[in-house]
């Protein structure tokens, strides 16, 4: 993301022996915030809620593909593909609105977290394309 100028520059450089040394501690800082926000549990259904709303997204978009650039080589199959992508997106959207009904203060934090990625991508992308 550094190196596409949707991140901090600093995040993007390695170091002497090639590992990005200053994201992993700005990955650190985060990872002892949130782990200071909380029990383990609490912070487990932030992080399962917001992942499981990706993968939907995720394979939701192998359809919307599909439809929309149907010449586009596929050098991978999806096995079963239309039932099964379809029934995973059925099943997890199922344990999302179970999450969000049994544990819905961690799903809305959660949900907020995530939310809040959206403008900040876009600020970084407006800053990103005015030094490119």
């Amino acid at each position: 993301m550094a190196k596409d100028g949707l991140f901090f520059k600093q995040a993007g450089t390695l170091n002497k022996n090639g590992v990005p040394a200053k994201s992993l501690t700005m990955q650190c800082i985060w990872a002892c915030l949130l782990c200071f926000s909380g029990t383990y549990g609490k912070l487990l259904g932030y992080v399962m809620f917001a992942v499981m709303i990706f993968y939907v997204l995720t394979v939701t978009g192998l359809f919307v593909l599909r439809i929309k650039r149907p010449d586009l080589p596929r050098p991978y199959k999806a096995f079963g593909y239309p039932v099964l992508p379809a029934l995973y997106v059925i099943l997890a959207l199922l344990v999302v609105i179970v999450m969000y009904i049994y544990q819905r203060e961690d799903s809305q934090r959660g949900l907020i977290i995530m939310l809040v990625g959206i403008p900040v991508y876009f600020i970084f992308k407006k800053f990103s394309s005015k030094t490119n």
